[in-house]
């Protein structure tokens, strides 16, 4: 009797960042081609063939994956691109839902106002 097969449900995950988008902070496309170079399929970076499709729509990301793929992965990786750009230190990234992550600013009160 041959072993059953195990069936892979498509995960779909979310990155918004319309908000930084809208005050030309982060570029959505840039996060998109970082997302399609940097994550590794079978231990290989930007080799995605058809197991993981990334698509974008206005200032949403939206990776699908075929594989077994992790959420923090992605927010490993939006985090590193906010590093490279620079912009770790007024952004930061969010879980909003069960697979969707918001990039959204710092709150920041005025301290010194207040003494």
């Amino acid at each position: 009797m041959a072993p059953a097969t195990k069936v892979h449900k498509t995960q779909r995950f979310v990155v918004d960042c319309t908000a930084p988008m809208q005050d030309n902070i982060i570029d959505a496309s840039g996060l998109e081609k970082f997302f399609h170079d940097r994550i590794k399929v079978d231990g290989k970076c930007g080799q995605l063939g058809t197991k993981i499709q990334i698509s974008r729509q206005k200032g949403r990301i939206t990776v699908s994956s075929e594989v077994p793929m992790s959420k923090r992965y992605l927010k490993y990786l939006t985090k590193k691109y906010l590093k490279k750009q620079q912009i770790r230190d007024f952004l930061r990234v969010v879980a909003i839902s069960k697979g969707s992550y918001e990039v959204r600013y710092f709150n920041i009160s005025n301290e010194a106002g207040e003494e």
